[in-house]
């Protein structure tokens, strides 16, 4: 007689991302910073590294070692600014120690870039995290040493992170007790994007993302699998 294995359940730490303006990062270059649709892993490490109090040359071992799952709430609207870079070409200024140096040093021999930046307006994600440590993360979140925002120091929080710790067998299940304010009552979430391994429902797709910190300093990252999967996740609603 076959035997049936039944689903691991482990702890997962889900909470609320919501904000009016987001950047969510894409491959960078000088003119253009583009966003994708919903937050990478890099920013979901981010996020509570700054909670925690982290600095970017801080030691974030333990939050590289969880696992992340995202859902899609609400992905908004795409809005597009424009900005205007001054820079220092490199025959006038070699070896600058900081860009006021650079620029103080130039002159009137600086280039005016215009450069472009995408938004992302009103948006909605849950997120799952699951691994050690979480508990701290938890109280973190709820008392954060630094402001955590969604992308750019532009981009703040207008919603509640709402962090709670649940038993699940998968970031789906665990996805279903995100907490959101009233007036995101009938969202509803169709796709999560989660690390191999953390699901045990259909999968959509797998695909490759840049989104893993490798030299937090010197803002490289390198690539990783990500597997979406098809839901229809509806949100706790916060009391």
């Amino acid at each position: 007689m076959r035997r049936e294995l039944r689903p691991v359940v482990e702890a997962h730490l889900v909470f609320t991302l919501g904000a009016t303006l987001a950047a969510m990062g894409d491959l960078a270059g000088q003119e253009r910073r583009g966003s994708w649709n919903w937050p990478g892993r890099s920013a979901v490490i981010g996020l509570m590294g700054a909670a925690l109090g982290i600095r970017r040359h801080g030691d974030f071992q333990a939050l590289d070692a969880l696992a992340v799952a995202v859902a899609e709430f609400e992905t908004g609207t795409p809005m597009r600014d424009f900005h205007t870079v001054q820079t220092v070409p490199t025959a006038v200024v070699k070896f600058p120690q900081t860009r006021a140096a650079a620029l103080r040093d130039a002159g009137d021999r600086v280039n005016t870039v215009l450069t472009q930046r995408d938004y992302r307006c009103d948006v909605l994600y849950g997120v799952a995290v699951r691994g050690a440590g979480l508990e701290v993360i938890a109280q973190a979140l709820r008392h954060p040493v630094f402001t955590p925002y969604l992308g750019r120091k532009s981009c703040p929080l207008n919603t509640p992170l709402a962090p709670l710790i649940v038993e699940a067998s998968s970031a789906v299940e665990a996805l279903a007790h995100v907490q959101v304010p009233e007036w995101h009552a009938d969202s509803v979430a169709r796709l999560i994007h989660e690390e191999p391994g953390m699901g045990h429902e259909p999968e959509l797709q797998r695909s490759a993302r840049h989104d893993r910190a490798s030299e937090r300093d010197r803002w490289h990252f390198s690539s990783r699998e990500v597997v979406t999967r098809t839901c229809a996740i509806t949100p706790q609603v916060m009391a």
